[in-house]
């Protein structure tokens, strides 16, 4: 699918790869992730000075290295919640009891973004389109994901260790997200009737496609450079 901004892995900035494909733009640099940061461990710096700065937690606070950031382009989870605040935007854990998530459980593909992390590694899937798209910024482009195959996927995840958030909130509009709709139905339309006249030529009694079947040949064409 054309028009889908996406940022491959540039050392450990994945963080800042997943809040600019989140939201299809490059909206945040490590400056602006590392001043959000820094404000974080302020807040806690002055929570912890409230119990004392001669206390020995408030000592052992101090000598420990931020939670928040580290010099490999590492930020915490409170930083990716503040940066999306900046538009907005909030996270909820997937698995929380929250109805958000109850709903995102339900149906995920009732809900508009998530932001996938496991360990140092931070990554998005997101609608766009009216399609589902993983934007790992370890692929090499955004790689399609159908409807049907999105809850097992982060079912997959899960398995696999990775926290998983729900996006809450009016992402800022895109260009991919503007693709008109009528073309993309005339290519699924005329994707259907060539594979159709193929199949009745062949295999006259074969069964006909799926609709997700020709909706991932569609998206497969569609991305493919004219």
């Amino acid at each position: 699918m054309e028009g889908i901004f996406h940022e491959k892995q540039e050392g450990s900035l994945c963080a800042q790869h997943c809040l600019n494909v989140l939201l299809q733009g490059e909206y945040f640099t490590p400056v602006d992730l590392a001043a959000l940061a820094r404000q974080i461990d302020e807040q806690e710096r002055q929570t912890m000075a409230e119990g004392g700065v001669n206390s020995d937690d408030y000592r052992l606070f101090m000598h420990q290295p931020s939670g928040n950031l580290d010099d490999s382009g590492y930020f915490s989870v409170q930083v990716i919640a503040s940066a999306l605040k900046v538009w907005g935007l909030d996270i909820v854990p997937y698995s929380s009891s929250d109805p958000v998530a109850q709903a995102a459980q339900a149906d995920p593909t009732q809900q508009q973004a998530y932001i996938c992390n496991y360990k140092d590694h931070w990554f998005t899937v997101r609608r766009l389109g009216g399609h589902w798209f993983n934007l790992n910024s370890l692929l090499p482009g955004p790689e399609p994901i159908s409807s049907t195959y999105l809850a097992l996927f982060l079912v997959q995840l899960q398995q696999e260790g990775y926290s998983i958030f729900v996006v809450v909130g009016a992402l800022p509009e895109c260009q991919a997200d503007r693709a008109p709709i009528s073309e993309e139905r005339q290519l699924q339309e005329a994707l259907q009737k060539s594979l159709l006249d193929v199949t009745s030529q062949q295999q006259p009694q074969q069964q006909q496609l799926s609709e997700d079947e020709m909706l991932q040949a569609a998206l497969r064409l569609s991305m493919e450079p004219s």
